[in-house]
């Protein structure tokens, strides 16, 4: 029997934590260009909405000249797939997870507002892409999260049922993107958000994937 169940999953700060390469790529780009660096625990506030959105979030005044934002995004997304897994681990219980959803005949997929060929090649240097039917990025489709249809039709090409879907993420973009395309949402706390966990709206809540299992049986 296939399509049991269709699990969707953030990637960065949900199944992956990210955040040491991601602002080792923040800092390489701010202090070439002169701007300060920031502490690791300041991803909360920066990341979430892509390269540029993290860097500019960090200056006090917005910089507008286009030849510039090309520049640092460039500088930015060339130093992070270069050093992409130096630092990024899976979250606690989440490879034993993954191997027992399998067992059960759960279809597993990514959607990331990453771009899909550094959420690919992390989860690949990771050993984890074996487990997803699919992996959507900002980029794959013209349109990405909260937009429901980077959900939608990623539940379609896997050839998964809505109704018998679940997104997993970590930050207030997630649950919009899951409850505009009507599936139940389940919260990682301490996400890359500066919302906390009340202000976001969940079915479930987890601190990582040990024990994941005992919520995902109530939805089989």
């Amino acid at each position: 029997m296939k399509n049991v169940l269709t699990i969707l999953f953030d990637l960065d700060g949900t199944i992956v934590n990210t955040a040491p390469d991601l602002m080792a790529a923040h800092n390489h780009v701010m202090k070439k260009f002169g701007h300060a660096e920031k502490k690791l625990s300041d991803i909360k506030s920066l990341a979430g909405k892509g390269a540029w959105v993290m860097m500019q979030r960090s200056f006090k005044e917005e910089i507008k000249d286009e030849n510039i934002k090309k520049e640092m995004t460039k500088e930015f997304l060339d130093y992070y797939a270069k050093n992409i897994d130096n630092h990024s681990q899976p979250l606690k219980g989440s490879i034993d997870f993954f191997n027992w959803a399998k067992n059960k005949n759960i279809s597993m997929g990514v959607c990331t507002n990453k771009q899909e060929k550094l959420a690919i090649d992390l989860l690949k240097k990771l050993k984890l892409y074996e487990y997803f039917e699919y992996v959507a990025g900002c980029d794959t489709f013209a349109f990405n999260k909260p937009d429901p249809r980077h959900l939608t039709d990623v539940v379609e090409i896997i050839g998964g049922d809505l109704k018998k879907t679940i997104m997993v993420g970590d930050s207030e973009v997630d649950a919009n993107s899951a409850y505009n395309a009507k599936v139940p949402f389940i919260l990682v706390k301490d996400g890359y958000t500066e919302k906390s966990e009340r202000d976001i709206k969940h079915d479930e809540l987890i601190s990582d994937f040990i024990g994941f299992e005992k919520i995902i049986e109530k939805y089989l």
